[in-house]
């Protein structure tokens, strides 16, 4: 009896340990398959969301597709190449923007600056940042947290009470409200007409809030967040006026930038609290009305390449300047931080705080990673025609 029981034994353990191996087996060939289509469709996670997952029942009936994408190419071609190898799914792998949603596909940040990251939870890395009022478009929400996109496109995670959302009806009549932008560096909102009453939030340069009024010094609002407040009429000025008075040429760029200096770094920073390299360019520009990419590395693809000479001579104010490694015949190029050229070999950055530094050795500035300049893109002159370049006169989402 001990015999055949230890015999019967061996006879499932050796079951479990093959119908283990099998599983192991398909879930390995279903994420070099997932992996495969997602470098040919999606490979940047800051411009397209493409996550899958392989769900095997316990009771090894049909296998579940589950994720989320926002490329439905990319899901298409994942079905087919999973049928091509006999892998037969349920199909549950849901297409951004998520239709659970009931139309609150549009947002508007509902605060002075809010932090997004590469995932649902604040362990996750920090991405970006957005400042109040700037409009957003909502994917899905997970728990407490919502996936949107940027005004330039940039996908990431931020806590959903962040994020005022709309239905497109109500994002029209904000877009046709009359608004206000602050023009000054901080500010704070107000709960009355007076420097006494209790703040209702804080405000940074380039928030943008909805004109309900005027009492005395001050206007009245209304925050994205619905909440009335009163600002200092001295902090704020009319958005379209403001707008129209946006020329982004190089002096008034750089003239924005020195504004900062001394300001801290602060990885995934876009504002004026705290920015990065590119959230430091990115602010500078749009402060003059235009919207540029997120990261070094897609500023990097924008724009016209300047040759760089040794004299530095052919570069004009206003350029920007790439660090990183150059490409070789094992690697890529590779983008990790920008500046803003002024002139005389000198540009201002974001590098432990906002800084002027020199390309020049025998300069008393000498930035010591100058030997790492990798290119100088000339953008000005493509605002409009370059795609990543965009006017926000000319940006689908303010008007």
């Amino acid at each position: 009896m001990k015999k055949i029981t230890l015999t019967l034994f061996a006879a499932l353990f050796l079951f479990s340990c093959t119908t283990e191996n099998k599983s192991e087996k398909l879930q390995k060939k279903f994420d070099e398959l997932s992996q495969q289509i997602k470098q040919e469709y999606a490979p940047d996670r800051r411009s397209e969301t493409f996550e899958t997952k392989l769900i095997v029942p316990e009771d090894k009936s049909s296998l579940v597709l589950k994720g989320s994408t926002t490329k439905l190419e990319a899901k298409t071609a994942l079905l087919e190449l999973l049928k091509e190898n006999k892998i037969d799914v349920i199909d549950s792998m849901i297409m951004l923007p998520d239709t659970s949603l009931a139309g609150k596909t549009y947002g508007l940040t509902a605060q002075s600056v809010i932090n997004f990251r590469y995932g649902s939870g604040y362990s996750n890395e920090s991405a970006t940042q957005t400042i109040m009022g700037m409009p957003v478009r909502i994917l899905e929400k997970r728990g407490g947290w919502t996936r949107a996109v940027t005004p330039e496109g940039y996908i990431a995670w931020v806590s959903s009470g962040s994020i005022h959302p709309m239905t497109q009806e109500e994002n029209s009549e904000w877009m046709a409200s009359k608004k206000l932008i602050i023009t000054t560096h901080y500010t704070l909102f107000r709960s009355a007409a007076n420097d006494k009453a209790p703040v209702v939030s804080d405000g940074v340069w380039g928030n943008v809030v909805q004109l309900a009024g005027e009492s005395g010094a001050y206007y009245k609002v209304i925050l994205p967040s619905g909440k009335d407040a009163f600002v200092l009429k001295s902090h704020a000025q009319n958005f379209d006026t403001w707008l129209n008075s946006r020329v982004p040429s190089a002096q008034n760029i750089v003239d924005v930038a020195v504004q900062f200096l001394g300001f801290p770094y602060m990885w995934g920073g876009t504002s004026i609290k705290a920015m990065d390299c590119s959230g430091f360019t990115k602010t500078a520009f749009f402060l003059n009305g235009v919207i540029i990419p997120r990261d070094a590395s897609q500023q990097a693809l924008t724009g016209e390449d300047v040759v760089i000479t040794d004299d530095f001579s052919n570069l004009q104010m206003g350029d920007l300047l790439f660090f990183g490694s150059k490409a070789t015949a094992e690697r890529k190029e590779r983008i990790t931080h920008v500046g803003i050229y002024l002139n005389n070999g000198q540009f201002i950055h974001s590098a432990t705080s906002v800084r002027i530094n020199s390309l020049f050795k025998d300069s008393d500035i000498y930035y010591d990673g100058s030997d790492r300049l990798v290119r100088v893109n000339r953008v000005i002159p493509h605002i409009d025609k370059d795609p990543g370049i965009v006017s926000i006169k000319n940006h689908p989402w303010y008007f």
